[in-house]
């Protein structure tokens, strides 16, 4: 397929602040522009720290919000045009969630399987006949089979397999986006790697892009075909992901990097970021976004 399979223009969303005498609005997200080919499966990378608008900007992206000002458009439809439960759904299955923590992405409550069951069903139209064969086939492409998740509750997986099974539950409906938030965070450092090796696998063998939200320039590093860097909503910086992030020139971009690279850094100091540079006045560096 040809075009584009989702597009940002201008991109803001706006929120309000303070009392009725002294209101104000400020923009989570400001102007956010770009677009991903329908024709080249990648994985995109949207970096920053925590308030930096990326979230904001995921759950734009998946229509759980609507934009403020600007057009976002999956593979030509705007999604401000989305309405009614059919249109919604082909949406769904088209674009996918992967959530930070996967723990708070299952009931405590309910047996895992069961969520498998029921994307397959009501989202998928799987037969039920079929469920079973459809649920194994999409666990096996994230290293797990249905008989070691069956009749599980979420706090009997380790948090790496129950995040591989909310990656398997995103693929039952054969999405063609993935738009994961913080995807490896809250797993085990020791099995962050499998995830994100995951995610490519995902891009290489079955053609699915992925929105790659993160604060980790290290895995943003090893597994994105392109980045943006946001600062306060703005796009500071962006284009090939190995061409930013080993030569960034916005002076936040420099920061990030630095604060990674040395051993005495745990993070940022949140008053070197505040006096690092304003994204209003500093140029923006977008090379090839």
């Amino acid at each position: 397929m040809t075009g584009e399979l989702l597009s940002l223009e201008g991109v803001t969303k706006s929120y309000a602040s303070g009392g009725l005498l002294a209101r104000k609005t400020f923009n989570a997200v400001d102007e956010v522009s770009f677009a991903l080919d329908a024709s080249r499966p990648e994985i995109f990378a949207i970096i920053g720290e925590s308030g930096s608008g990326k979230t904001t900007l995921a759950r734009m992206i998946l229509n759980m919000v609507p934009a403020s000002a600007g057009a976002i458009r999956f593979r030509g439809k705007a999604l401000a045009t989305i309405r009614g439960q059919r249109a919604r759904l082909d949406f769904m299955r088209q674009v996918q969630p992967i959530f930070q923590n996967p723990y708070e992405a299952f009931n405590p409550l309910k047996r895992v399987d069961r969520y498998l069951y029921a994307t397959a069903q009501r989202l998928a139209g799987v037969r039920r006949r079929d469920v079973d064969g459809v649920c194994d086939e999409a666990l096996r492409k994230v290293g797990l089979s249905l008989t070691e998740v069956r009749g599980r509750f979420p706090h009997e997986l380790s948090g790496g397999q129950l995040q591989r099974t909310a990656i398997a539950r995103a693929l039952i409906s054969g999405p063609a986006l993935l738009v994961a938030d913080e995807p490896v965070s809250m797993v085990d450092a020791s099995l962050r790697m499998s995830i994100v090796e995951l995610f490519k696998a995902l891009r290489d063998e079955l053609g699915v892009s992925i929105v790659y939200i993160t604060h980790d320039l290290a895995t943003a590093y090893h597994i994105s075909d392109r980045i943006i860097i946001m600062q306060k909503g703005r796009v500071v910086e962006g284009g090939d992901a190995r061409a930013v992030l080993d030569d960034p020139r916005h002076p936040y971009s420099k920061l990030l990097k630095s604060a990674v690279l040395s051993p005495d850094n745990v993070g940022i100091d949140p008053q070197a970021t505040m006096h690092a540079s304003d994204p209003n006045t500093v140029p923006v560096d977008v090379r090839t976004v």
